[in-house]
């Protein structure tokens, strides 16, 4: 999957906007809150996406792709960077960015969250 694709399903989803950190980070919200950041590849790092994440299915899609690991944004347990490097699955990233997009609507107040799962 490339960067392409995330930000294609990160805009894809309702209400999602995205937003120019830097030149080197992407950051995609809903509601004014962040599910995903996109950093493109530079000298130092591959193309990588950081999502957030159920703290136990963090640990075991870690346990699961070695290109899943604890961000460095956040709380570690509820965020994971994934190295875009093609081992880790499409559909097991789109179900990441979904996954994401669902926690950060769940925090939302009711209003707010019954108006985007609606769209779902």
């Amino acid at each position: 999957m490339t960067p392409a694709d995330v930000a294609a399903l990160a805009l894809g989803l309702p209400e999602a906007t995205e937003h120019e950190a830097s030149p080197h980070m992407q950051l995609y919200k809903v509601s004014g809150k962040i599910f995903a950041v996109l950093t493109p590849a530079t000298e130092q790092r591959p193309d990588q996406v950081t999502l957030k994440c159920d703290p136990g299915l963090a640990l075991h899609l870690r346990a699961q792709y070695p290109a899943v690991r604890p961000s460095h944004y956040g709380r570690l347990q509820h965020w994971n960077t994934v190295i875009l490097d093609s081992t880790v699955p499409a559909e097991e990233i789109t179900e990441m960015i979904h996954h994401s997009w669902e926690r950060v609507v769940a925090g939302l107040p009711r209003a707010t969250r019954n108006r985007l799962t609606a769209h779902t």
